[in-house]
């Protein structure tokens, strides 16, 4: 008996690796050589690969292509129909496969509904990606970036909600958890 769910709709090619308790909805295609970690859930059109890596504990909701060359790290969140790209100039007339850019998205991240990331660039741990931006270059853990190009308004909880600064501290009204700045960094004070 398998330990994960694969619609009977969906595609899986050769030489995939699927995670225990992972869930792979309707219509989707896992092309070879891709690696999907434990308690995933892939929405309705969801296309991955080849060679792609997807930790634990993600979320990719409807209608999201993950293309070569972009990594999701453990609990990342893809809003519908977010957007990635891999090469910078893209021609229908002249191949680029040799110049596919990497994009890193890291742990417990979420990216917006009808958000896009241009190919190249990492989104920081924990950071939050508006719905309908455009990220056009890094993003910093716990940032809080909306709008095109993508700017920072704030910073994020590690549990997702806005953080208020209190003296040199910023702290989340939700959690408790306590965050300073340091080296132009946000780090946590403590966090659960």
């Amino acid at each position: 008996m398998s330990k994960h769910f694969v619609h009977p709709s969906a595609f899986i090619d050769d030489n995939v690796e699927i995670g225990e308790g992972t869930k792979i909805w309707h219509f989707c295609h896992i092309l070879s050589h891709t690696k999907i970690g434990k308690n995933c859930v892939l929405g309705q059109n969801v296309m991955a690969g080849p060679d792609v890596i997807i930790g634990n504990n993600c979320k990719i909701q409807n209608n999201v292509s993950i293309y070569k060359g972009i990594t999701l790290e453990d609990d990342v969140f893809c809003g519908p129909s977010c957007v990635f790209t891999n090469v910078i100039n893209p021609r229908a007339f002249i191949e680029r496969k040799h110049q596919f850019k990497q994009t890193l998205v890291k742990k417990g991240a979420t990216i917006g509904a009808n958000a896009t990331i241009v190919c190249g660039n990492t989104i920081g741990r924990y950071a939050l990606v508006g719905a309908g931006a455009v990220v056009t270059r890094d993003v910093s853990d716990y940032a809080i970036v909306v709008g095109v190009p993508a700017k920072q308004i704030g910073w994020v909880c590690k549990c997702g909600c806005t953080l208020k600064k209190e003296n040199e501290f910023f702290q989340c009204p939700e959690c408790g958890n306590t965050y300073i700045i340091e080296k132009d960094a946000l780090k946590p004070v403590n966090e659960k």
